[in-house]
């Protein structure tokens, strides 16, 4: 059906299908929550590479693929739907009509082991990951030479986020190795329904805000010529240079996280990058994803904690902090370490959470944005995966991935950062990033030690 060609390999996309559930429910509409709203319409994705099976051929398995896929749709049945206007309610929301999900079979003459996973934006990007044109996922399955397959998901982040997308694809890959599903999604909207009368914080006003388009937009600095434009990277993080950095973050008496040490580490590291260059002394923001399924569930029973645990949809705050480069230059790790404990800590109680979904509520018609990005400066999202362990059940019967990571198309503008655990050694980290190119260099140039381009050899492939 046509060749993608890239830098170094191309893909030869066989045939393109549409996968509804087998067992469609009823067409109706699914509302958004209010912490549903607190996400941008964007697109986020997930890859996974495995080794050649050890039995089947790619036609039996792409059959099995798509078999199960149906199945798993018809649990996890919004996915399945698409997001329109609803006149009745004035509002988008899922239209649960099992319009289908979008699904790509490809070929491409490439080994796993000569897959440049350090670049996404030349192995991923546009080739072993779909593009959704239509509705909540996109999913692409390519076998590469040597035998390996890797697929590529899609989700509109509106209706999932990274914890939600692990629990379709891990029940997906269950259906598919004939086991029954370890947990059923929940998408009962009254867990997170407001107050009556709302109430809430003034301290939610520090974390998000109403979206306001500027008045006189900027040049847009994301173009292909300059060094803001974004670009994906892989990096390794040794499981010592972790501690050391753990170290010198909690010289202060307080022993912080290796997810506070590393935040401070990467904003300190930004911010001397901006101090390099042509944005001396501007703001520089982080934030935090903090997920709050655990927290919204504490002291509701039994029966709560499962219905948050399996709440299908996003359940995210992102608290964050702002200082000036120059600031931060001067700022020992340590301190800066506890600049991120101390805004971490607001988003993390099941109070928070409640008074955000009241929040929301009085504004639920309204474009709303993580403070750290309603406006122009330069600001970094980083989410930590290292603590869903999940790779281990990404298995659809042929083994173990080889590598997994998230992927963020390359048209978004908002700059991401992602941890996760490394497949071969507990101790270590992957981390995927997405910056500009200007950061991305100096982050090479003066933190190769930590930042370590990924490879095969790191994988053991």
């Amino acid at each position: 059906m046509g060749i993608i060609r890239g830098k170094s390999f191309s893909v030869n996309v066989i045939e393109k299908v549409v996968v509804h559930a087998d067992e469609p429910c009823n067409d109706h509409w699914l509302p958004f929550t209010n912490l549903d709203l607190l996400v941008p319409p964007f697109d986020v994705g997930s890859f996974f590479c495995y080794k050649k099976p050890s039995h089947g051929s790619f036609a039996t398995i792409l059959d099995a693929l798509k078999d199960s896929l149906s199945r798993a749709l018809a649990l996890y049945y919004p996915l399945a739907g698409e997001i329109l206007w609803n006149a009745a309610s004035g509002e988008n929301q899922i239209r649960c009509n099992n319009r289908g999900v979008d699904f790509t079979e490809a070929v491409a003459d490439v080994e796993l082991k000569e897959l440049n996973l350090y670049n996404p934006d030349e192995c991923i990007e546009g080739r072993l990951m779909p593009k959704k044109l239509h509705g909540l996922l996109a999913i692409q399955v390519t076998e590469l030479k040597c035998g390996g397959i890797v697929i590529g998901c899609m989700f509109d982040h509106r209706a999932a986020d990274g914890y939600s997308a692990n629990m379709f694809i891990s029940t997906w890959a269950e259906i598919t190795r004939s086991e029954p599903p370890s947990m059923l999604p929940s998408f009962q909207r009254s867990i997170l329904k407001p107050r009556c009368p709302t109430t809430y914080s003034p301290s939610i006003g520090n974390v998000f805000a109403l979206f306001e388009p500027p008045t006189n937009p900027e040049h847009d600095h994301n173009n292909e010529n300059g060094d803001h434009m974004l670009i994906n990277r892989v990096y390794y993080i040794e499981g010592e240079q972790l501690d050391r950095v753990q170290l010198l973050a909690s010289e202060n008496g307080q022993k912080r996280s290796k997810l506070e040490a590393f935040t401070s580490f990467l904003w300190k590291i930004v911010a001397l990058s901006m101090e390099d260059s042509d944005d001396c002394n501007k703001m520089c923001n982080v934030a935090l994803a903090v997920d709050g399924r655990s927290r919204l569930s504490q002291g509701d029973g039994e029966e709560k904690e499962k219905l948050m645990v399996s709440h299908f949809g996003n359940v995210l705050s992102m608290p964050s902090g702002s200082k000036r480069s120059k600031e931060l230059k001067e700022m020992s790790l340590s301190s800066i370490a506890t600049e991120v404990h101390d805004f971490l800590q607001t988003a993390t109680t099941k109070d928070h959470f409640l008074d955000l979904i009241d929040w929301v509520e009085e504004r639920r018609l309204k474009p709303l944005v993580a403070i750290a990005f309603a406006s122009k400066e330069m600001s970094v999202m980083v989410s930590s995966g290292t603590r869903f362990h999940i790779m281990d059940k990404m298995d659809f019967g042929w083994g173990k991935v080889v590598f997994g990571s998230c992927h963020v198309p390359s048209d978004r503008t908002d700059c991401y950062v992602m941890t996760l655990p490394s497949p071969t050694n507990n101790n270590d980290w992957i981390v995927y990033m997405h910056l500009p190119m200007k950061h991305m260099n100096y982050i090479e140039s003066h933190a190769s030690h930590m930042f370590k381009p990924l490879n095969a050899d790191y994988l053991k492939i």
